[in-house]
């Protein structure tokens, strides 16, 4: 994948807020800059050695990359770029990062997502004429009057529809999932992982729904008819967050004394029907492990997905034959969220705690980062320890 091996060396990311709530009154500078020096700290690298900052996001106007660099204290020398490729758009950027470093263009590059949604600028369609009233655009427009293209909850309901996956399915393993992020919470498995912006003890978790009981899915008001099957509780709200990794060039690696890190091994993204986005990340893994001989997802210990719904995971699960409860074990997006164009470097940050951060006497080696990108798009990265 790359010319020159590059490794990431440190992961942080904030709690995800809801909308609203935990991250209400911060901009984007002020969610994403302190997980930004956490990380560069983690790896003992001064934001003075950074070359350059790679930033996902999809909410944000000009080049909101350069505006974190220097609000985190990188160098005015240092580069910048914001990349969107919607909720895929953190995992581009440190895949971009990688491929970088790969090509000789720089050392140390910081990349990663942020979204700060309760913040971010409004978007108003410009009316046809002067005696037209403008309107607001969604955050993640409705395509259908461009070419037919679903919402992520429609194109869910169509997978749960085509597969015959019920909603009590689906609030199973939502309920199972806001167990599991439960349990690795009372666990600490988040300790190291996320960045209190103050210190309290809000900061310090993500800012999840209050499912306790079976019922407090069953009770849930379906989004599309009477009787469809996605509902709030069985889908990812829209979140506020910020994640970020630290990727360097082996030489860098070795000078710091060649700490434990993860590396790419392969990556892919391809796009699908626009009708069928929450198939992609099915298709994107599917190439992915196409690509590499001898691999299956026997051998991948950590599967995580920034999931649109439950649904989702459950159609992943049985296209490739494995687990649901393999996806996302310390619970996935229907519990933590979805901070759009920070997704993706969630995901990297929670695949680094398990394979490096903490590992534990039987840690995996190898960990997949997957999710589906609106408009039709999968993405897919594969990660290996060192």
């Amino acid at each position: 994948m790359s010319l020159v091996p590059a490794y990431i060396i440190s992961a942080r990311r904030s709690a995800l807020g809801r909308v609203g709530g935990l991250h209400r009154a911060r901009r984007l500078d002020a969610l994403a800059a302190p997980v930004i020096q956490a990380a560069l700290a983690d790896a003992s690298i001064a934001p003075d050695q950074v070359d350059e900052l790679l930033l996902g996001n999809a909410t944000e106007a000009g080049n909101p990359g350069r505006l974190l660099a220097l609000a985190a204290g990188l160098p005015e020398t240092a580069a910048a770029m914001t990349i969107d490729r919607q909720c895929a758009s953190g995992l581009d950027a440190i895949v971009t990062a990688v491929r970088t470093i790969g090509t000789g263009a720089a050392e140390v590059v910081v990349a990663g997502g942020a979204e700060s949604l309760s913040t971010a600028p409004w978007r108003i369609a410009r009316p046809r004429n002067p005696y037209h009233t403008p309107h607001f655009i969604q955050l993640e427009p409705g395509l259908a009057d461009a070419g037919g293209e679903l919402q992520p909850f429609a194109a869910s309901e169509a997978l749960a529809n085509k597969l015959g996956i019920t909603r009590l399915a689906q609030d199973e393993l939502a309920f199972a999932s806001h167990q599991r992020a439960e349990a690795a919470r009372e666990a600490r498995r988040f300790v190291g992982e996320i960045v209190a912006l103050r210190s309290n003890a809000e900061e310090a978790r993500d800012q999840t729904a209050d499912i306790t009981e079976p019922d407090d899915l069953a009770d849930a008001i379906p989004f599309i008819g009477s009787d469809g099957t996605l509902t709030p509780a069985n889908t990812s709200a829209l979140t506020d967050a910020a994640a970020f990794a630290v990727v360097v060039s082996e030489a860098a690696w070795k000078s710091l004394g060649q700490p434990p890190a993860l590396r790419i091994t392969a990556s892919t993204a391809i796009g699908v029907s626009p009708a069928e986005e929450a198939a992609s990340p099915i298709v994107a893994t599917r190439r992915l492990i196409a690509s590499q001989p001898g691999l299956s997802l026997d051998g991948v210990g950590v599967i995580e997905m920034s999931e649109t719904s439950a649904a989702q995971v459950i159609a992943y699960a049985a296209a490739l034959h494995i687990d649901p409860l393999r996806v996302s074990p310390e619970g996935g997006a229907v519990v933590r969220g979805h901070p759009l164009g920070a997704s993706g470097a969630v995901l990297v940050a929670r695949i680094f705690t398990a394979l490096v951060r903490n590992p534990g006497p039987e840690a995996p080696t190898h960990g997949l980062a997957t999710l589906g990108a609106l408009g039709g798009i999968g993405v897919a990265t594969l990660f290996e320890r060192v």
